[in-house]
């Protein structure tokens, strides 16, 4: 089989030469850790992927939980996996040696995390949910709330979901029915039902603790009236034992297309009118705390999209170096040797698109988790509050992007194999049937595109965009010193002056309240801003990679010219195409908007 985790050599060219890992060590939180420490993590991370992950990503999907007597019930190998993820500090990598973490940055964090992702995305799930929910608690709750239900979820000992979703309120939160009445101990009792809850049951832990949007008796309409609440599935005594069963229970188990290994639960709260939840943080601000979670998980779907399409492009390029099939079109001699595939130059392009997609969105993801650590280290307030200005913007194309595009490849990955991709014998189905779920994980697509241009690109300003367009324009600058990189360079600089202009376009029509209009083409704006932005990653992997091939180590040569490579197919392929959208973007084209239901 071959190797699908992360190819070790692009992750150290990311960390080490485009991202300098290194100078994050020269900031007081990171100062006990070198490049040695983050590669003995990242090694760490890929053994125990290779060995307790990876085995059972087949056997996870062909044997989904079950529903017995009341609970959900997984393989056997799903906790030992856990559990050698727990023991190795995993769970905790970004948090204080006091807190018994890691300290890693959130880049290096990032970076072990993608192993698990690519060697088993259901069962590297459970501990993602359980950071953002301990992360939201640490962040929001009280400091009972912290002794009672964090620091058992820093030990491992709880686990933690997000629970939104309702059967009649998918997306649209202001519509959740879920309600919560305050008592008299100062808690409150909650009563609705939950559905497509990742992980809401399951035995790998002492405790689930969910963290459910409710509305209090007062609320009002709308967003601004949902409230988070901390609802346990066991409550916890005052001496942090396990209490008795708390009133939620498991309804069933929803039978999904991917990701078969993760449970996907529809919950009851309240049911006998006894389901005991805790307010976190005030009223009514329910949401704008949990975006924090969303968020956090939001980037986590981006990676899991680039592994699972990194998966299949490892797989569909192992498989075509070994398929000899047929002959080049000038080989006229039918007894001549057949050629492997990857000779072929329509393969070629398949898993060059492949790499180009998949390699662009890791670059993006660990950029991304970069910034992230620039929000919580940079020196100053204000650097901080940038850089977060910064992530902001770039969280909905880090989801989404990825979520599209890294299914293609997954796509490609299926079309190399030919028949056999089609079957349940060759592993390209699952990575693509797992992936299928990723551009509706944490807010679909359009969902992504409608914050994209309606609230990201116009907040403070559009300080944020402003922010961009200097890395791109700073970028473009270095470029510059290379003359092999003008025809990239180029591409880049036209796509981004033009979707500049649209921008403000756009932005005008908002601003004279023709929201509809402005907004009705927003998947297309989501699609062009994506493909400016991995082709602004991408030129910037084309400086760092013509650098390192100036220097002339003969050893790198190939990967540097694979890295320019891929930059020369995106920039020069994908990125031109996004033009035509511009055009109908910037003519606020009605076509879709004014579609009837009737006339369907």
């Amino acid at each position: 089989m071959s190797n699908i985790l992360p190819d070790a050599r692009n992750l150290a060219f990311e960390l080490y030469e485009v991202l300098d890992a290194e100078a994050l060590t020269q900031r007081e939180r990171f100062a006990e850790h070198n490049r040695e420490t983050f590669d003995a993590s990242i090694q760490t991370a890929r053994t125990i992927a290779e060995k307790f992950f990876l085995p059972h990503n087949r056997k996870s999907d062909e044997n989904e939980p079950t529903f017995v007597d009341g609970a959900a019930e997984l393989i056997p190998d799903v906790k030992p996996a856990v559990e050698a993820f727990l023991e190795a500090g995993f769970l905790n990598a970004t948090r204080s040696f006091e807190q018994g973490g890691m300290q890693l940055p959130t880049l290096l964090s990032q970076a072990c995390f993608t192993q698990f992702q690519a060697a088993n995305i259901a069962t590297s799930s459970y501990p993602m949910l359980t950071m953002g929910a301990a992360n939201l608690i640490e962040n929001f709750g009280s400091d009972e709330q912290k002794q009672r239900f964090l620091q058992p979820m820093i030990e491992g000992r709880f686990f933690g979901t997000m629970a939104l979703t309702e059967p009649d309120a998918g997306s649209s939160l202001s519509d959740i029915r879920t309600k919560a009445e305050p008592a008299d101990d100062g808690s409150y009792r909650l009563k609705g039902n939950k559905i497509y809850i990742s992980g809401g049951d399951h035995p790998l832990s002492e405790n689930i603790v969910h963290m459910v949007l409710a509305k209090l008796p007062d609320a009002p309409a709308g967003v601004k009236g949902i409230s988070l609440f901390i609802v346990p599935k066991f409550l916890v005594n005052d001496d942090g034992s396990l209490g008795q069963r708390n009133d939620v229970a498991l309804a069933g188990l929803f039978h999904k297309m991917g990701w078969r290994g993760t449970t996907s639960t529809a919950l009851n709260f309240g049911e006998k009118g006894d389901c005991v939840g805790y307010l976190v943080g005030k009223p009514h601000n329910g949401l704008n705390y949990m975006f924090q979670m969303m968020n956090e998980a939001r980037i986590g779907v981006g990676m899991g999209a680039v592994m699972l399409g990194n998966a299949g492009y490892q797989y569909s390029l192992d498989y075509a170096r070994n398929r000899p099939q047929g002959r080049l079109p000038d080989g006229k001699d039918p007894s001549s040797p057949q050629v492997s595939i990857i000779e072929h130059t329509d393969v070629k392009r398949m898993l060059l698109t492949q790499k180009a997609y998949v390699e662009g969105g890791y670059d993006l993801g660990l950029y991304a988790a970069r910034v992230f650590d620039d929000t919580e280290t940079l020196p100053t307030a204000e650097e901080r509050k940038t850089a977060l200005e910064l992530l902001d913007l770039l969280t909905p194309i880090v989801k989404a992007w990825p979520s599209d595009y890294c299914l293609k490849a997954n796509e490609m990955a299926i079309q190399i194999l030919g028949g056999a991709g089609y079957t349940r014998e060759y592993p390209v189905e699952q990575y693509y049937r797992d992936n299928r779920l990723n551009p509706i994980h944490e807010g679909t697509n359009g969902i992504q595109s409608l914050d994209l241009l309606g609230r990201k690109v116009v907040m403070n300003n559009g300080s944020a965009l402003k922010q961009l367009s200097a890395l791109i324009q700073d970028t473009c600058g270095r470029a510059r010193d290379h003359d092999s990189l003008n025809p990239l360079r180029e591409p880049l600089e036209k796509l981004h002056a033009r979707l500049g202009k649209v921008t403000m376009t756009l932005l005008g029509n908002l601003g004279q309240g023709k929201i509809n209009e402005a907004l009705a083409n927003s998947a297309l704006y989501l699609n062009t801003f994506g493909h400016m932005v991995i082709g602004w990653r991408w030129l910037e992997q084309a400086v760092k990679a013509q650098e390192g091939l100036d220097k002339g180590n003969p050893a790198d040569a190939d990967f540097y010219r694979g890295k320019l490579q891929a930059a020369r197919y995106f920039l020069t392929w994908e990125v031109p195409s996004c033009h035509p959208a511009l055009d109908l973007l910037e003519s606020l084209d009605p076509t879709c908007m004014d579609m009837q239901d009737s006339w369907f």
